[in-house]
């Protein structure tokens, strides 16, 4: 995985040891996007016991989905301005303690209100890590690999998301030294996500600060404004030009308007927990179709990268592109046959399994075959994290929406009942009508976001070109 990386330079050397021919720095950051996704999975997987602690429906469990991404939506541009001017090692690790503590305290939580702010304060957190995470892959592999960095991010990733609503799931039962086992499992959760943020703040190395260019290309224009006797200019003078700039870049512009509506699906997926149980599934049977769906989108984001970068080296103009839209496109298929074609009963176990394995491993491609290694190349490497920052602001606000309109569509159009619900023993109605919600939630979007790319095949050869030629004259100006 590492054919790709960029060669520290020799101040560095001292610091990258590596293990197995990959260095601890990426070592260190799949673990922090491990922890990062389970994180993210552990409120979903604990659903009907937080709706029996807390007297919550569906409506008021997708406003904490809806919270803790709205808050990370609005909050993501910090990230792109934190990184312009500290290593992003410190930048995760300020994130990764924001989220833990946030986390731990969603376990303490004695009211409902009180999980809807910790909530808001862990999307606080995320919004700081992720980018971060996503220009630290973009610096450290080349053009015709990043598609294959991104993905095994994405897989190393997804068996986080795995194992936090797995185990949550499993605890979620049980109670340990009398306190409630979903409970156990955030505090848990918590003091792990610490441990690797404290991992990351003193043995990760940023590429971006240490690799040889940009040290050199960084020092030269110091010194020269230095030279001139130029004033610096000011944090929020430079931060706002790179916000700008990336702004202005029509490949962005576009993958932000698939992303919009792209993203919508995968908030609602947050209610398939819920969805399961209440068709009659226990704990166990529940988590593990949950595995199956992570374990194939864990294989798809992977293989996705590599059929793009593969793809990429054939039609470096569009290839990426047709496998974005392929993967979009059968999102609408899977999606209809999952939640209307399967009979929801408990007898269907192989069936919902082998789909959801199925479906995981076509639809999740888009990020790793085109969105994340296509913003890499269309602005320079030091906006690279503020182009993931702001993707993740524009996607975020709108899909934050998602869950709680599963939740509304489910009670207020197809008459789910949470007085009548069991989540105990099952509730065919009310899982029909939660099914249907989120079949509308999901199949529709799909076939939007498969449609948004088009426009891509007009642009994103020239802004390549036009991130290029910004980068060569930059170059020579410090020369």
């Amino acid at each position: 995985m590492m054919r790709g990386a960029r060669v520290s330079s020799p101040a560095s050397g001292m610091k990258l040891r590596k293990i197995f021919g990959i260095s601890i720095s990426l070592i260190l950051i799949n673990l922090a996007a491990i922890m990062e996704r389970a994180d993210e999975n552990l409120l979903p997987a604990v659903y009907r016991e937080v709706s029996e602690a807390f007297n919550a429906g569906p409506t008021d469990l997708g406003y904490l989905t809806f919270v803790r991404n709205f808050v990370q939506a609005l909050s993501s541009p910090l990230a792109g301005i934190l990184a312009l001017h500290y290593d992003r090692p410190s930048v995760l690790a300020i994130g990764t303690a924001c989220w833990s503590l946030s986390t731990a305290a969603v376990g303490a939580s004695q009211h409902f209100q009180q999980v809807v702010i910790w909530r808001a304060v862990n999307g606080f957190g995320l919004a700081i890590v992720i980018p971060a995470l996503q220009s630290f892959i973009a610096d450290s592999y080349m053009d015709g690999s990043r598609g294959a960095g991104f993905g095994f991010l994405s897989l190393v990733g997804s068996i986080g998301g795995i194992g936090g609503g797995v185990l949550a799931t499993i605890m979620a039962g049980q109670e340990y030294w009398g306190m409630p086992g979903w409970r156990c499992a955030f505090v848990m959760m918590a003091l792990l996500s610490l441990l690797i943020g404290f991992l990351v703040f003193m043995f990760v190395i940023d590429p971006g600060r240490f690799s040889v260019p940009h040290s050199t290309h960084e020092n030269s224009e110091r010194a020269h404004l230095v030279g001139k006797g130029t004033t610096p200019v000011p944090v929020w003078s430079e931060s706002w030009s790179a916000m700008t700039a990336v702004m202005k870049v029509q490949t962005f512009q576009i993958i932000v308007l698939q992303g919009i509506v792209g993203s919508l699906p995968w908030t609602a997926m947050v209610f398939f927990t819920m969805w399961f149980e209440l068709i009659g599934f226990d704990h166990k049977s529940s988590a593990a179709l949950n595995s199956f769906f992570a374990i194939g989108c864990a294989s798809g984001s992977l293989l996705g990268g590599l059929i793009a970068d593969r793809m990429s080296r054939f039609y470096p103009d569009t290839g990426r592109i047709i496998c974005a839209q392929f993967s979009a496109f059968m999102g609408i298929p899977f999606s209809y046959f999952l939640l209307s074609c399967i009979p929801q009963s408990v007898d269907s176990w192989n069936t919902f399994a082998t789909t959801l394995f199925l479906m995981g491993l076509t639809i999740s491609w888009c990020a790793t075959c085109a969105n994340n290694p296509m913003f890499a190349e269309v602005v320079p490497t030091k906006h690279r994290t503020m182009i993931y920052a702001f993707d993740r602001a524009f996607e975020g606000s709108f899909s934050s929406f998602a869950a709680p309109a599963v939740g509304i569509l489910a009670e207020r159009m197809y008459g789910y009942d949470s007085k009548s619900a069991s989540l105990l023993h099952g509730s065919l109605p009310e899982a029909l009508a939660l099914s249907r919600g989120l079949l509308t939630m999901m199949a529709v979007p799909f076939g939007l976001c498969c449609l948004f790319y088009s426009p891509l095949y007009f642009v994103f050869k020239r802004d390549r070109e036009n991130a290029k030629m910004a980068t060569t004259i930059k170059e020579q100006e410090l020369t």
